[in-house]
């Protein structure tokens, strides 16, 4: 049976992807699943520098899912590079490094630094950060900042490049159309649905921000649509993600045409959850005859 995936010039074993924020730089995720058994690693964002990220409460659960208000917490890249990567040497598995900065800048200076690591396969690019330099709005709410960003990146990037969106995109279309035409390799859709929760006992937000990312099985319905709509308008190759808890969830994504999927939330409940899907895939296909999982990608009927 052939796992093995392709996504531009990035080739997994198979679809099956830890995504960023939830399985740590992968030391933190280690001692509950084989590193080597998933089609690739995405690291925790990391950001040129140290950041804080924001003051607690960070995380809240709620109906079928789970908000956090984490603020990109992470120790810099020359921690990462200290303490993290002789790790990661240990490995076979792709690395994914997600990144993420205030302005282009700061983009620009991290993306050079883990472009000229040999051990990571390919870069994310977090486009949902508040771009200081336009009063902190998203990068993504603006089409004409964040096809800048694209196209500077693009410039220092040789390894495959993977841009994430969230599910609020500006001008999506024109943004795809972009994107396809700078030379981004991958797009994993989609990062957290912006969401808001009340502490009825003190009347107060329960986030100092206000607005928190909702992520978990509440969102997986959304996402799918989102993932879809994009796959139906873009060449490019997309990893799907949200909500996605067992086997059946990534099935949904891979059957509307998604080249790989990745799990968030599920890491934090049941953080061998990855070898299990990996596993409930290949039942799947054997159940369904079927030897090479690039024959199931995409092909969803449609009902009469």
């Amino acid at each position: 049976m052939n796992l093995q995936v392709h996504l531009g010039n990035l080739t997994l074993s198979n679809p099956v992807i830890l995504a960023s924020g939830t399985a740590g730089y992968g030391r933190e995720i280690a001692p509950y699943l084989d590193l080597d058994r998933l089609g690739a690693l995405t690291l925790k964002g990391l950001s040129l520098n140290p950041w804080f990220g924001n003051p607690p409460p960070r995380i809240h659960e709620t109906y079928a899912g789970i908000m956090n208000s984490i603020g990109l917490e992470n120790k810099g890249f020359d921690r990462f590079v200290r303490e993290d990567l002789p790790f990661l040497e240990n490995f076979q598995t792709k690395v994914i490094a997600n990144i993420w900065g205030k302005t282009i800048e700061e983009y620009s200076d991290i993306a050079q630094r883990m472009n000229g690591l040999e051990r990571i396969d390919a870069i994310e690019v977090n486009v949902s950060c508040p771009n200081l330099e336009q009063g902190g709005k998203s990068f993504s709410s603006s089409s004409q900042v964040l096809c800048q960003l694209i196209q500077d990146l693009r410039q220092k990037i040789q390894k495959p490049l993977i841009v994430k969106l969230g599910p609020h995109t500006d001008d999506l279309e024109n943004v795809l159309l972009f994107m396809e035409k700078e030379g981004v390799d991958i797009l994993s859709i989609t990062n957290t649905f912006p969401a808001l929760a009340v502490d009825v006992e003190n009347q107060s937000f329960i986030f100092s921000k206000k607005t928190a990312g909702l992520s978990g099985p509440a969102v997986k319905p959304l996402a799918l649509q989102l993932v879809y709509d994009i796959i139906q308008r873009t060449r490019l190759p997309v990893i799907g993600m949200g909500g996605i808890m067992k086997a059946e969830d990534a099935l949904e994504y891979l059957l509307i045409g998604a080249r790989a999927i990745a799990l968030g939330s599920v890491n934090l409940i049941n953080p061998s959850a990855a070898i299990q899907i990996i596993g409930g895939i290949e039942a799947y296909l054997i159940q369904k005859n079927i030897l090479d999982i690039n024959e199931l990608i995409g092909k969803v009927r449609e009902v009469w």
